[in-house]
């Protein structure tokens, strides 16, 4: 009966809400009589089907249309949202999910702020930057769950920050790229207005190749730095965490405030097909491969499987206790600390209200108690 008098105190705004993982418990309620009991629990069956889809239920619910932007053109890093789109799993949960990517990197999070799409892929610290700047916006998911921004370059090129003094460095745009790439070398003793920054978009790998700059910030160790790789040209890369930059989600799902709201069945149909995708994924790299490369198909065989096996551990939690999807506020917080301490943030925000973990699969309703 706990269970069920939770579910009432908290009605239908809880399970489409955004709440935060870490939740107060509830007082007992008083005992009450069978009869009392089922009247309660009669009353309680109408509100809660309105609510809707906690779970998969064994038919296939109403079709709707969702659309998600990509940070980037079709990579292994959405994998799992490539699988779940070839394998059914978005039509088993009454999906009909359009993908899309915009002119730069730096597009994804205003197409959800303006509505012009239900969600986004974005990373952590540019959510963080955004809502600073008064953008409603919440992330429901992490897609890959740890940093993978690189300052990276080619053959004989420095990527030492402390040789950067003087360089040409290309970013894709992004805020929290720039705020971060400027940190790194202002730490290593690099007087940043020496150093000449350019937007080169998605182009990281044929601005270093083509010699169009002498380093990139923004490239992914696990994408470019392969690719690179596997095409000879001796990559060197230094990972964002191994430069100071505390740990995050380096992509994650993104929807509006009131998308989460009002609307939570669609954000938990749309998790947990995200989540049948990747695990499929897991099941079958050399398929998820394959799958990659029909959404890009420029990628060479050996590339594509050998990017995905590079992140498919990066899709899940690596405490098997958590659900797929989970962002550990602790983390957030920690990162938006390290951000407001060196001026990338305005102090005073609270990091927690720009994550929800309601809609994984198995939150958002406290178990029964034991």
């Amino acid at each position: 009966m706990r269970a069920l008098a939770l579910l009432s105190s908290r009605s239908c705004a809880t399970l489409t809400g955004v709440t935060l993982a870490t939740r107060s418990r509830t007082p007992r309620p008083a005992p009450v009589g069978r009869a009392v009991a089922l009247l309660a629990l009669l009353a309680l069956a109408l509100p809660l089907a309105a609510c809707g889809e906690r779970q998969d239920g064994s038919g296939t619910p109403r079709e709707r249309k969702a659309s998600v932007v990509l940070d980037v053109p079709a990579n292994a890093n959405h994998v799992g949202l490539l699988t779940a789109l070839a394998d059914g799993s978005f039509a088993k949960a009454g999906l009909a999910v359009s993908t899309s990517v915009g002119p730069s990197p730096s597009d994804a999070l205003p197409a959800v702020a303006s509505g012009r799409a239900d969600f986004a892929i974005s990373h952590a610290p540019e959510l963080l930057i955004a809502r600073s700047k008064g953008e409603d916006l919440v992330a429901v998911a992490s897609i890959v769950q740890r940093p993978l921004t690189s300052l990276m370059a080619t053959g004989d090129q420095a990527v030492d920050p402390r040789k950067l003094e003087g360089a040409r460095i290309g970013t894709g745009g992004l805020a929290f790229q720039d705020a971060f790439l400027d940190e790194i070398l202002s730490s290593a003793g690099v007087d940043t207005s020496k150093v000449k920054v350019t937007d080169v978009g998605y182009g990281f790998s044929q601005a270093m190749t083509r010699r169009k700059v002498d380093a990139t910030f923004g490239a992914y160790w696990n994408i470019e730095g392969i690719e690179l790789r596997e095409a000879g040209k001796r990559p060197r890369t230094l990972p964002v965490y191994r430069a100071g930059v505390p740990p995050y989600d380096e992509l994650v799902l993104v929807a509006r405030e009131q998308t989460v709201r009002s609307d939570g069945p669609l954000v938990r149909r749309f998790v947990q097909a995200l989540q049948r995708g990747s695990e499929t994924a897991r099941s079958d790299p050399e398929a998820a491969a394959a799958t990659v490369r029909r959404a890009s198909p420029k990628t060479g065989r050996r590339e594509a499987l050998s990017t995905v096996e590079a992140t498919l551990p990066l899709l899940f939690p690596t405490d098997a206790r958590r659900p797929f999807g989970w962002m550990s506020p602790e983390r957030w917080q920690a990162l938006s600390e390290w951000m407001v301490r060196r001026d990338l943030l305005r102090p005073g925000s609270n990091p927690l209200t720009a994550l929800t973990n309601e809609f994984l699969p198995g939150e958002g309703v406290p178990p029964p108690e034991q």
